[in-house]
């Protein structure tokens, strides 16, 4: 999953360690080109931007002065909280070689937006969400990774209405490693998420105020979803793993309310809850209808390996889903 270090381009404003990133945008740059060290403080990205580090490891944002940006609040985060990169009501931003670190909010954060193309981007240890896309279109996450958030280490909140990629990333140490939350034609592919409560948790649920939600015609495929078993919603405290949701662990694949999915050719191993979770099973296909979601419907599950979990290997609604030419292990459980 490593990127080459981009050469520096020509048409690029390069900022050196500790300079002002926000500074050579605010001044008109479209691309801006960093070179390895550290840049403290957050950015907010104009349309057309392109922010380019010299790889994850090498170039990172840290928290420092934070940019002014009328951003929404973030979902599930205290106030005042800042961001790594947001982008707000623009189009068309890249960001790529970057690790964006220790922020109280998310790495990244972009609302409203056509047009997100990220490359090679570590999200580590931001409290509440790494990757957070909401009520964006158009968005290309790759060879990516996210550790260490309170909820999920990517998500895709309310996206719907043009394709959606998440690819060769790394998830782990988050509640959730991908969270696809009312987001449709989604597609996470050659994912591996380890270490969380649940690897993919994909979810329709209303929630007052909110967009209409929904998620549909999505696929899950060649992934690997293995040692999953962090504790996430048990305590209510805010601070806690995961602690606006339900108590969850053990997790491999949730697709709780949705429809027209095709889940094909992932490993879903080793799945072990470390304390109660209300699913119980690595993979799961249950109904959202109680909570204003939906019954699933019309799923495809197909040339899997599901075994090794506890306590069971599947948890599956045999009238929503097909199941075809599948492994499935010894705990196989059927409702």
């Amino acid at each position: 999953m490593t990127t080459p270090a981009p050469t520096e381009r020509v048409d690029a404003t390069v900022i050196d360690p500790g300079g002002s990133i926000q500074a050579a945008f605010d001044a008109g740059a479209r691309t801006v080109q960093l070179r390895a060290g550290s840049y403290p403080g957050g950015v907010v990205l104009p349309s057309g931007a392109r922010l380019v580090g010299a790889g994850a490891g090498r170039t990172e944002l840290v928290p420092g002065r934070v940019a002014a940006s009328d951003v929404p609040p973030l979902h599930d985060a205290p106030d005042a909280v800042d961001h790594g990169v947001v982008a707000h009501r623009v189009s068309d931003v890249a960001v790529e070689g970057l690790t964006i670190r220790g922020f109280s909010g998310a790495a990244l954060y972009a609302h409203t937006v056509r047009g997100v193309h990220l490359r090679d981007v570590e999200a580590a240890d931001n409290t509440v969400w790494g990757i957070y896309l909401r009520e964006s279109t158009d968005l290309d996450v790759r060879d990516c990774r996210a550790s260490g958030s309170r909820y999920a280490g990517i998500a895709l909140a309310f996206c719907h209405g043009s394709d959606c990629e998440v690819a060769d990333c790394e998830t782990s140490g988050n509640a959730y490693g991908v969270f696809v939350d009312n987001s449709s034609r989604t597609r996470v592919r050659r994912v591996r998420a380890h270490g969380n409560a649940a690897g993919v948790l994909m979810l329709h649920q209303t929630y007052p105020g909110e967009p209409e939600g929904g998620v549909t015609d999505c696929a899950v495929a060649d992934c690997e979803l293995t040692g999953n078993g962090l504790s996430a919603g048990i305590d209510d405290e805010p601070e806690t793993l995961g602690a606006a949701g339900p108590p969850m662990s053990g997790i491999g694949l949730a697709m709780i309310g949705v429809q027209r999915v095709t889940v094909t050719g992932n490993r879903i191993t080793g799945n072990h809850p470390g304390g109660f979770s209300v699913m119980g099973a690595a993979l799961v296909v249950g109904s959202s209808a109680d909570w204003g979601g939906s019954d699933p419907a019309d799923i495809s599950v197909e040339r899997n390996i599901i075994r090794d979990n506890s306590p069971a290997d599947i948890d599956v609604d045999p009238d929503a889903a097909h199941l075809c030419d599948n492994t499935i292990g010894t705990s196989e459980g059927t409702s």
